[in-house]
């Protein structure tokens, strides 16, 4: 089990890994690991929680033993990393089944918006560590 919350996105999504990019920028404290969801420790994160294996469509956030997907796993990153950013978190005032739907119509689009890598993202090796 893993002491730190790990975020689990698409490995080949530019969008999500554009996203891990921003959240490694403002975490400075390292609170964060990740995982891509097409990797081995992802694949074993998933099958713990029994979530689909093969489903890439969305965030997930893995904090406390809990499961946090979608919006909400969004906005709990956001909270937490530094800057206004936190701010973001005043949005979970909006009823779940509004924000994601939000966040689903984004998700469905996401390859053709911002396109996809051919293979996952190597982190470097300074961020080696802070990758599943």
């Amino acid at each position: 089990m893993y002491s730190k919350p790990i975020i689990l996105f698409d490995g080949i999504c530019n969008l999500c890994n554009g996203a891990v990019q921003f959240v490694i920028r403002h975490d400075p404290g390292e609170i964060f690991l990740f995982a891509s969801l097409q990797s081995e420790a992802g694949q074993q994160l998933l099958k713990q929680y029994n979530l689909p294996a093969t489903d890439f469509g969305s965030f997930i956030l893995v904090q406390d033993n809990k499961i946090y997907t979608k919006s909400s796993g969004a906005l709990k990153v956001a909270k937490q990393i530094k800057g206004a950013w936190s701010c973001l978190s005043i949005f979970t005032i909006v009823p779940k089944f509004i924000r994601d739907a939000v966040y689903t119509s984004i998700a469905k689009n996401r390859y053709r918006w911002f396109g996809k890598k051919d293979s996952c993202m190597i982190p470097t090796p300074e961020l080696k560590g802070r990758f599943l």
